[in-house]
């Protein structure tokens, strides 16, 4: 039986990750000195995977993630689909419990299970995991790729690993991302399993 792998990150570092503000899917921050280093380290790594394909989102930090697998000419899907979700008003600021009270109990309220709850202007799990669905198909719709590199955003991320390995989006939290992290998944063609949780050891 044939088994479909999909290689999972999170994009490189930004200088907003670091400063601790919100970039959601209306911010196309690029990658800082800390992120370009940590994409090398990835391909260092896992630059021998004979990838089929590269799926990223549309925002360039995405991209500039997976740039030197681009540069070895793999082919290339941007689909925004794929791009974190949106934050609505607060994106751009930087968020504390001090700060933003209503930030937090959006999340809390996500956590209890009412993900159809959206920021203010933005978007609600449910509605990422909508437009992720058509995305998801058709990478699934094509077996003769038979390993994947997807590229992606840390709460864009948690959404879809809730819709491939069964949780309810409640769950999402329990997924947890660093910048480029790794979750490796195998398809079976009836069902997911991750054979790496979170894994950071080629940033070591």
């Amino acid at each position: 039986m044939s088994v479909k792998k999909i290689y999972l990150i999170r994009h490189g570092q930004t200088d907003l990750n670091v400063r601790g503000i919100v970039q959601g899917s209306g911010v196309d921050s690029s990658l800082n000195e800390v992120g370009r280093r940590q994409a090398a380290q990835f391909f260092a790594a896992y630059g021998h995977v004979p990838f089929a394909k590269v799926y990223t989102s549309v925002l360039q930090r995405t991209h500039q993630s997976v740039q030197a697998f681009l540069d070895l000419g793999l082919p290339h899907e941007q689909h925004a689909g794929l791009n974190e979700i949106s934050w609505g008003a607060r994106e751009g600021t930087r968020i504390t419990a001090e700060e933003d009270e209503e930030y937090h109990h959006v999340l809390q309220q996500w956590r209890l299970g009412n993900t159809s709850i959206p920021m203010i202007g933005g978007e609600s799990p449910d509605d990422v995991a909508a437009r992720q669905r058509p995305v998801i198909d058709l990478i699934l719709s094509r077996p003769e790729e038979e390993t994947v590199l997807v590229c992606m955003h840390g709460r864009a991320m948690r959404v879809l690993l809730c819709q491939l390995l069964g949780y309810p989006l409640s769950c999402m939290d329990a997924f947890e991302h660093h910048n480029l992290c790794l979750y490796l998944l195998d398809y079976t063609g009836s069902m997911f399993t991750a054979r790496n949780f979170m894994d950071i050891a080629h940033l070591a």
